[in-house]
């Protein structure tokens, strides 16, 4: 009897379970957000039999996935044949579908630090709703992944007349024009592979990814005849399956031309404004030779992510590896690149508007560097003028008459701090460089603006191009806020936030002329008097500290640049002094030139900017002048402004007892005079 009766009760459980735990294709058809997909699956009868008679993975878009992409599809390549779950996917690289051919779906896992997200081509799974697992009708289990885009398989144009099933790259190579590509061909490409009979790096089993070129990008006439064997395997990287939004922007890839002479990588980086996405791709011949430049060549992606046998191909906008243009057509080309703007465009428009004399500038050098602003660079810039003065000044801070490749700044950058003269007369670029262990990154200052470089060495055939993320010579930061960033600046900093001297210097209402000694100075006051530096760092002296540093500052209508200070002291008679009130009470200096300045070339930093500033019997270095902020102007100097009256040592320690002792001799005073 309690054997019947347990029997009845499992047998009712597993009915009522039953009940609720709905077939994949129930699951489906209840789910709102899948109504579209659903309209798919529900027209087709073959994947109708495949769920009735088959464990099968089925990879459904949102009604959203649906909305973002208007072209064909085909319901049966979102239907794997087999059962998958997520933890499956992780130990696989491809998946067969039910479509004609089986073509595969190709998985990737991204790293830790994006969540091991996983991708099925160019789609990503949503993990939380994804893995359900349910019996159908007839107990053959499923399994259903919830994905963010439509997938998108190999389709004909007329599969009647070109039945095109499952292809290699070699395959969609030759059938371009009659596959649904848009109106893209690539007839100049293929016939270079054929003449460098290069057709089996096409139909090599595995996992690969292929660019190619678009006949749009074949120009100028000249262009075709460079495409040859080592080209062509520069637009391959072998054994990874890249999708665009799978990958990892700005990782760089080995290509089939990575050997003992020819080094080329390539990259990705996905870029979003608004509801525009590019991707952008770059060749980077690390090592170069005769035939081949040292350097990047971008191109846009114009048809990403078509799925083949062996891998995935992605359509690009112009060759890779090939330096054939001047960096004003490198310029030109990024207008309109089809028919949305290039990474420079706003660059490019900004110089034929209000001065495209500087085009004819860069079209007549033989050997450039142009550090240009990105657009989200021009975006973020509020103060640049349209004064074509002006704005000629500003362009040719970021123009240097020599070609400066990553690998050349950073070589020079080892043992000082690596400086060049721009094209603006006076006016000179500081640069950094930081290895941060995964990759190179350049700074440079111009102007007071220190920048970063987003994209190094893209290489033309009369110089390099960097692209910034900062325009260089106006001023976006505060005194304060330059003080603050600048590891140059670090211990004058430190120093300033005694007292809270360096709070008055975010006033942007104040105009500020500041002469920072940089941190070298500092050090060698260390060695020269180790107990003053001491003191001057230390909590208990903050009073010290201050009033050496009000002896730096100066607050007055307008902030002085080395050139008006010199004009005030020709306007001076005792020969050229200028008086300057500071905080504290006046500086009495002279600007001279380094060589007219009557000292020996020793005595000055092999780096300095050439100026000089005397005072109190001293010649002191200014390293880098005029560094421009939006309330004021910071001249970085090689000594700090110390007298021999600052300092005062006891014979016995041999340590400071007073420094500006004036205020204390008061004090002592004071308290006498309330003792009477």
């Amino acid at each position: 009897m309690k054997c019947v009766l347990f029997s009845v009760c499992f047998n009712l459980v597993f009915l009522i379970s039953g009940v609720h735990n709905a077939t994949v294709d129930e699951k489906i058809r209840e789910d709102p957000d899948l109504s579209q997909f659903y309209s798919l699956l529900e027209a087709s009868p073959i994947a109708n039999i495949s769920l009735l008679h088959r464990h099968v993975t089925i990879f459904a878009p949102t009604n959203q996935a649906f909305q973002k992409y208007k072209g064909r599809t085909d319901v049966l390549y979102h239907i794997a044949n087999q059962f998958i779950t997520l933890d499956d996917l992780a130990s696989k690289t491809s998946v067969s579908t039910e479509m004609e051919g089986n073509p595969p779906l190709w998985i990737t896992i991204r790293p830790r630090e994006y969540n091991n997200e996983i991708y099925i081509n160019n789609a990503r799974i949503h993990r939380g709703r994804s893995d359900y697992v349910a019996p159908n009708a007839r107990g053959i289990k499923q399994v259903l992944h919830i994905i963010d885009e439509v997938l998108v398989p190999v389709l004909t144009t007329n599969t009647a007349a070109y039945p095109v099933s499952n292809p290699d790259a070699f395959l969609f190579l030759n059938q371009t024009d009659n596959i649904d590509v848009g109106e893209h061909r690539v007839r100049s490409y293929r016939h270079r592979v054929q003449i460098a009979q290069k057709e089996n790096v096409f139909k090599k089993e595995g996992h690969h990814t292929y660019f190619i070129p678009v006949d749009e990008g074949f120009k100028p006439p000249t262009r075709p005849d460079k495409i040859d064997g080592k080209v062509i395997d520069g637009h391959i990287i072998p054994n990874h399956v890249l999708f665009t939004h799978a990958s990892t922007n700005f990782l760089e890839y080995q290509t089939l031309a990575f050997g003992d002479m020819l080094e080329v990588t390539i990259s990705f980086e996905t870029t979003t404004e608004g509801k525009n996405e590019r991707t952008m791709v770059k060749s980077n011949t690390l090592q170069g030779n005769s035939n081949f430049a040292a350097g990047v060549v971008l191109a846009e992606i114009v048809k990403a992510n078509i799925p083949v046998r062996n891998g995935v191909v992605h359509l690009i906008q112009r060759p890779l590896m090939v330096v054939d243009t001047n960096v004003t057509t490198f310029l030109e080309s990024s207008k309109d690149i089809e028919h949305q703007d290039g990474p420079l465009y706003k660059f490019y428009n900004l110089v034929m508007d209000f001065a495209p004399e500087f085009m004819d500038k860069l079209n007549n050098m033989r050997d450039l560097t142009l550090f240009a602003p990105s657009n989200e660079a021009l975006n973020e810039t509020e103060h640049l003028s349209t004064d074509r003065n002006y704005l000629r000044e500003i362009l040719n801070l970021h123009l240097v008459n020599d070609r400066l490749p990553l690998e050349k700044i950073e070589k020079s950058n080892i043992h000082t701090l690596f400086q060049v003269q721009t094209a603006a007369i006076g006016k000179t670029l500081y640069f950094n460089v930081v290895n941060t262990g995964t990759e190179k990154v350049l700074s440079v200052e111009g102007g007071g603006v220190n920048a970063t470089v987003v994209q190094p060495n893209i290489a033309a055939t009369n110089g390099i191009v960097h692209i910034i993320d900062r325009v260089l010579g106006v001023p976006y930061t505060s005194v304060l806020e330059k003080l603050r960033t600048d590891p140059m600046l670090n211990d004058t900093f430190v120093l300033g936030k005694a007292n809270r001297f360096n709070d008055q210097l975010a006033d942007r209402t104040k105009r500020f002329t500041y002469f920072v000694p940089r941190d070298k100075a500092w050090r060698e006051i260390e060695i020269m008097y180790p107990s003053t530096h001491k003191k001057l760092f230390m909590k208990e002296f903050a009073y010290h500290a201050t009033s050496i540093l009000e002896r730096h500052l100066v607050i007055s209508d307008i902030p002085f640049t080395m050139k008006q200070m010199r004009l005030l002291a020709n306007e001076t008679n005792n020969e050229q002094i200028i008086v300057l009130p500071t905080v504290r009470d006046s500086l009495k200096i002279r600007i001279r030139d380094n060589e007219k300045s009557g000292t020996r070339a020793g005595d000055f930093h092999p780096n300095g900017s050439g100026f000089v500033i005397e005072w109190q019997n001293e010649r002191i270095p200014v390293f880098r002048p005029d560094v421009e902020c939006t309330n004021g102007i910071i001249h970085v100097i090689d000594r700090p402004f110390l007298k021999d009256s600052d300092i005062q040592v006891t014979g016995a320690a041999g340590s400071i007892t007073a420094l500006c002792i004036l205020p204390h001799l008061i004090m002592c005073f004071i308290a006498k005079w309330l003792l009477l």
